[in-house]
């Protein structure tokens, strides 16, 4: 059988998620399967990088962009040109107007309720939703990454909850425990961090309540009197200066550092250097960054609704992320309290083997074998 898998957001910075998601899943996938035959839809300049890792294997280049006009009216066309059996979206964004047998994945349901600058046009947003709800519709499958996205499509969308398949992320082998203090402390000094630091990793966007992890540092400073610095990575969104505007309207504004996006090999140095991180995220599909830094033994305090409950479970501290005094007593907690901090350590650890792209791909090929069974070759797209 041959599978295509739209992969024009491989390993792209600007979409890192999904671009992780793409490389891991495939990664693993081609380890395991050496049966079918694949066919890698990929744009410049990831096409002309890219070596097929295996003999079933081959790579073919499209140019439409994601989220574009293109991508609806000029991929089909570049699609058609090759046969296969089924497409593998990963993410919402497919052609809608083109059928051919199809799965996609679903990371999070976020756009439904933060739109983001983006959206401010109601002909987007329409276009938006026309093209969300109508991949759902056209796929065969749909895999999500948490039973969390799951729920909100079958409450949000009404999808059958027959037609979707869980397949949790897995934790990229780069995260580890480093016990090298030299190299922790020059990552550090490199980025001005002179003292325990509370972390935070992600996109600058309002659905990541940076605002209410400020106002908690604030709390932290002024109630609790404690020594940290504030460390919030991520490339600034000029987008959403709100965050860049409470930062400097922080009375602690000194103790805040904004390093921007960081190199995907000096993530693991700052989780295993940080006190803990802080995820006070409003919504997340599945929180990936969270069992990232239980990897590398790092502390999570993280919000206690959507996905997070889900993949934590008692492995981090909770709190409501609509109440910033809430989410400074619970990162207080996990600062002044040694055994809680051991403890969070150990659990996160073992927590975190839970998760694997091995398995995420196993599961995954286990969907494309159910939906290619029982079809005959003669009935190919």
């Amino acid at each position: 059988m041959i599978i295509a898998i739209d992969a024009r957001m491989y390993g792209a910075e600007q979409t890192t998620g999904i671009g992780q998601y793409i490389k891991q899943l495939t990664n693993h996938l081609f380890k395991i399967d050496p049966e079918n035959q694949y066919i890698m839809f990929l744009r410049s300049p990831e096409f002309d990088c890219y070596e097929p890792p295996a003999p079933n294997v081959k790579k073919i280049r499209v140019t439409p962009r994601w989220y574009t006009y293109a991508e609806q009216f000029k991929l089909p066309f570049e699609f058609r040109q090759a046969k296969f059996d089924l497409i593998h979206y990963p993410h919402f964004n497919s052609p809608i107007l083109y059928h051919p047998k199809s799965i996609c994945t679903i990371h999070d349901i976020t756009p439904l309720f933060f739109p983001g600058h983006r959206m401010k046009s109601i002909i987007r947003r329409l276009g938006y939703k026309k093209v969300f709800t109508g991949t759902l519709k056209n796929a065969s499958h749909i895999i999500t990454v948490s039973n969390s996205t799951k729920q909100g499509l079958v409450k949000h969308l009404n999808i059958p909850e027959t037609k979707i398949k869980i397949t949790y992320e897995g934790v990229d082998e780069r995260f580890r425990i480093i016990s090298d203090y030299g190299i922790i402390n020059q990552t550090k000094a490199r980025y001005r961090i002179t003292r325990p630091f509370i972390f935070s990793a992600g996109v600058w966007r309002n659905h990541k309540n940076l605002e209410g992890l400020i106002a908690a540092f604030e709390i932290l400073k002024q109630t609790y009197q404690i020594p940290h610095q504030l460390v919030i990575a991520g490339q600034e969104d000029p987008s959403y200066p709100n965050i860049r505007r409470a930062i400097d309207a922080s009375p602690n504004k000194n103790d805040i550092i904004t390093p921007g996006f960081i190199p995907a090999t000096e993530l693991p140095i700052l989780y295993n250097g940080a006190e803990l991180l802080a995820f006070p995220s409003f919504i997340e599909g599945f929180g990936l960054i969270a069992i990232e830094a239980q990897t590398c033994g790092c502390p999570v305090a993280a919000s206690n609704i959507t996905s997070l409950p889900e993949i934590l479970g008692d492995s981090a501290v909770l709190f409501n992320p609509h109440d910033s005094s809430d989410i400074a007593a619970k990162i207080y907690q996990i600062i002044s309290n040694q055994t809680i901090k051991t403890t969070l350590t150990q659990k996160g650890l073992i927590n975190s083997q839970r998760f694997s792209w091995y398995t995420c791909a196993r599961q995954t090929l286990d969907v494309y074998h159910s939906i290619l069974s029982g079809q005959h070759h003669h009935d190919r797209c």
